[in-house]
């Protein structure tokens, strides 16, 4: 097999490594630091208490997702000492999780399980370079699932953006997010995001967005701080 990689193939590997860049900077959410991906959804919903699905455990959809996650979380390699899940190799269980998120999002169509599914494998496309898969369903939870999964279906259509140069259409996301925050993207992440995308072109505008976010001593200040540091200096 040849080991040369195709123009095609090397933008989607550039976009997807833009892509998963942004959103490591505002990747902490009520002090949760979480990576792109499954992960970071499930870290979101049951940190912040969008999600009590440990509630509810004999709800058939909610079982299912947990089964999910439970995939999701299990190790590669030796076997938990508690005998539960866990796989030979990655490819292993990147097949099954994929599989189970797969199948949630099928049988659980139109439900919040189904749209945290389609959310989830949106982002398994972004990691492969699966772009135009990764938007189309980001855009279907966008458009129909309740507000606070909707709002990070949104952010992520803003992520992708940026990082595929329409930068007016992920302002013009950003900023609605920031009128119409929602229990899992504050306004404050919204303009980080913002301030994260702008700020090769326009500086001083990233800046204008970070410097209250720093100064207002909330969960996700320390990461202001942060992207102001990375701002040429006046």
């Amino acid at each position: 097999m040849s080991t040369h990689l195709t123009r095609k193939e090397l933008k989607q590997d550039n976009v997807a490594l833009k892509v998963e860049e942004t959103f490591d900077f505002l990747s902490l959410h009520r002090h949760q630091a979480v990576r792109w991906g499954a992960a970071a959804l499930v870290v979101i919903l049951l940190a912040g208490g969008g999600y009590l699905y440990y509630t509810s455990q004999q709800d058939a959809r909610e079982q299912q997702l947990g089964e999910a996650i439970a995939l999701q979380a299990a190790p590669v390699g030796q076997a938990p000492p508690n005998g539960g899940q866990s796989f030979p190799t990655e490819v292993a269980k990147n097949d099954a999780v994929t599989k189970a998120w797969a199948k949630l999002a099928a049988e659980r169509s139109g439900s919040a399980e189904g749209y945290i599914a389609e959310y989830t494998l949106a982002s398994m496309d972004t990691q492969a370079g699966r772009m135009d898969d990764a938007r189309k369903k980001y855009q279907d939870v966008a458009d129909h699932a309740g507000a606070s999964y909707s709002s990070l279906a949104k952010l992520a259509l803003a992520q992708l953006d940026f990082a595929q140069n329409k930068t007016a259409d992920a302002q013009s996301i950003l900023k609605d997010l920031m009128d119409h925050p929602t229990d899992l993207v504050s306004k404050n992440q919204a303009a980080l995001v913002l301030a994260k995308g702008i700020a090769p072109t326009q500086p001083e505008e990233a800046r204008k967005l970070l410097l209250p976010i720093a100064g207002g001593g909330t969960d996700v200040s320390q990461i202001a701080v942060m992207a102001l540091g990375e701002l040429p200096q006046k």
